[in-house]
């Protein structure tokens, strides 16, 4: 039987450039692409189709922002289907940033400029909100939305013949520093898509630690630095273009400056063909790009406590809880 393979985030930039690379990969597999909009769900569907019109692509309606339609989903996705191979948790959201250019300026004096530029900190702030369900905008959407998901979606995960895959897309943004137990939704700090990409380092190695024995991986890749409407927003069009040659020599050092959806997409196709009873859980990777264009996967070894994932996870489940009573009527 076709694999069956379910992308988040799948309208635009690595999301996109996923689905086309797994189906030139394996053109059997049955893909199911979930994006907020149902006219972008319909256009992402026809621009697959366009190039593979052999391809099994179907499609769900899902606002990761909105646990309602994550539950909704999620009941959808458990009559179609009897099992799924691969969930590839894509989809987030970084609003307002902001870009602090006397950090920046700082770093340049001090010879740390390409430290920042690669991972950001301290360079780049949002402003996040809470959304309908009373969480913080970000984290909800980032995290917990694809953490209900799959808790929801145990039933298709587990116990098949065959090992069932969680990918994760992380960030070499997330870092310990902007994440606080005592504030894991980050309603107190500016970092929040920083803080939520550590959370989802410290989920998935919570979630190996759970379910491996059921026949369930869970793993993260960071696609590096790609140019993509998330990107685009953190500064004007005009600035990004004439910032672009400049990017291109950074990548001769910088090997995470993969620029495209393409080449960010690397590692996530990687994993598609590994067998993760021989991956690392506590291994984050990277989609990296040379100098010269060729591109490549990079192991790094993630920065996170194993008892701290712990104790996430079950901030998680009591967070989980809350949400299902309020919600009791989306269960079967």
């Amino acid at each position: 039987m076709e694999r069956v393979v379910l992308v988040t985030g799948a309208s635009s930039g690595v999301g996109l450039a996923l689905c086309q690379r797994l189906l030139e990969e394996d053109g059997r597999i049955h893909l199911c692409i979930a994006c907020r909009n149902a006219q972008k769900n319909e256009d992402t569907r026809d621009l697959l189709l366009a190039s593979h019109p052999a391809a099994q692509v179907s499609t769900v309606e899902v606002d990761l922002g909105n646990l309602a339609s994550v539950l909704r989903v999620a009941r959808e996705l458990r009559c179609r289907f009897q099992r799924l191979d691969f969930v590839y948790l894509n989809a987030g959201i970084m609003p307002n940033p902001h870009v602090n250019f006397k950090a920046l300026w700082h770093g340049l004096l001090t010879g740390k400029v390409l430290h920042m530029l690669t991972t950001a900190e301290g360079i780049m702030t949002q402003t996040d909100r809470l959304n309908g369900d009373g969480l913080q905008e970000v984290f909800a959407t980032n995290l917990f939305g694809h953490f209900m998901l799959v808790r929801q979606l145990e039933s298709l995960l587990c116990s098949n013949e065959k090992p069932a895959r969680l990918i994760w897309t992380s960030s070499s943004n997330a870092r310990e520093s902007a994440f606080s137990l005592s504030d894991f939704q980050h309603a107190k700090g500016q970092e929040s898509y920083s803080s939520s990409k550590y959370a989802t380092d410290l989920t998935s190695v919570a979630l190996n630690r759970k379910f491996n024995k059921q026949g369930l991986y869970s793993s993260v890749v960071c696609p590096g630095l790609v140019m993509s409407n998330m990107t685009y927003r953190i500064l004007p069009v005009f600035l990004w273009k004439l910032l672009m040659p400049i990017m291109w020599l950074i990548r001769f050092f910088a090997r995470t400056y993969t620029l495209t959806p393409y080449n960010g997409a690397e590692a996530h196709v990687w994993l598609f063909k590994q067998k993760p009873e021989y991956l690392d859980p506590l291994v984050k990777y990277h989609s990296c790009t040379s100098g010269l264009g060729k591109s490549y996967v990079e192991p790094r070894k993630m920065d996170v406590d194993e008892e701290i994932a712990e104790k996430f996870y079950q901030k998680l489940l009591e967070l989980e809880k809350q949400t299902l009573e309020r919600y009791s009527d989306l269960l079967d």
